[in-house]
């Protein structure tokens, strides 16, 4: 199923579910296990589709494709790479990335991006795998000029507006082998696949469940394959997972 998080023409959000070009709406969020669908339809043009959830916290996982470690000069860590974005810098589909003025490289990167649908803490993998509600397409932008000076990945990572995440997620899919691509100003710049995930969904969550608690709404993006790089003010940005759709972004200052 496609689930939505919508503003209407009276500036109401509303919860529903895609099908074709309608929504059918809900009676609240979809994150509430009570939720129940109501007979109330939209089309999809008739509303402006939000950033499908407000997490407390955006956990990245760094270095996840061998590709992309080797070209940024890394080496294969031990552990998975782990970093928070903030919730202000979470968009949603449409909305404006925006290029800092204290940066001159600001990079795109196409993830997979996993939804959190139950408190999840000190997990095994089976247990993990459980609490998922779904998947949804991200770009973890980074500040890469800001990200090399500081040694460490908070500043780059965090500015508002540096994690579009949407259309909708997606609830019924495997995430195991997902094509995954990014277009900038329509040319193909990243094209990989979920299968070569050093580190798969379920141990990630698992292991990140071991340092934090997760809740319902929580967004796990799961790194970003080889071929990152630069955007400008005047483009526009697709990430694109064929198995869930495409979330486009244009960049401004």
């Amino acid at each position: 199923m496609k689930f939505v998080r919508f503003m209407n023409r009276k500036d109401e959000v509303g919860f529903g579910v895609v099908t074709g070009e309608k929504i059918q709406l809900l009676d609240r969020t979809f994150l509430d296990p009570n939720r129940q669908l109501t007979d109330n339809l939209l089309d999809l043009k008739e509303v402006r589709l939000l950033a499908p959830v407000e997490p407390s916290k955006v956990v990245c996982v760094g270095l996840n494709y061998a590709l992309h470690i080797e070209e940024l000069g890394h080496s294969l860590p031990d552990d998975p790479v782990i970093f928070i974005k903030p919730p202000t810098s979470v968009i949603g589909p449409g909305v404006k990335i925006i290029h800092p003025k204290i940066s001159q490289r600001m990079d795109f990167e196409a993830e997979l991006a996993v939804v959190i649908g139950k408190r999840v803490k000190d997990v095994t993998e089976e247990e993990a795998t459980k609490a998922i509600f779904g998947y949804t397409c991200a770009n973890d932008v980074t500040a890469r000029d800001l990200q090399k000076k500081d040694g460490q990945w908070t500043r780059a990572k965090s500015f508002d507006t540096f994690c579009p995440i949407g259309p909708w997620i997606v609830s019924d899919i495997d995430p195991s082998a997902l094509d995954i691509q990014l277009l900038l100003n329509g040319d193909v710049k990243q094209s990989s696949n979920t299968k070569y995930f050093i580190t798969p969904i379920p141990k990630l969550i698992s292991f990140i469940s071991q340092v934090m608690t997760l809740y319902p709404g929580d967004v796990v993006l799961t790194g970003t394959p080889e071929g990152v790089g630069p955007m400008q003010p005047g483009d526009e940005v697709v990430v694109k997972i064929p198995a869930i759709g495409e979330l486009h972004n244009p960049i401004a200052l």
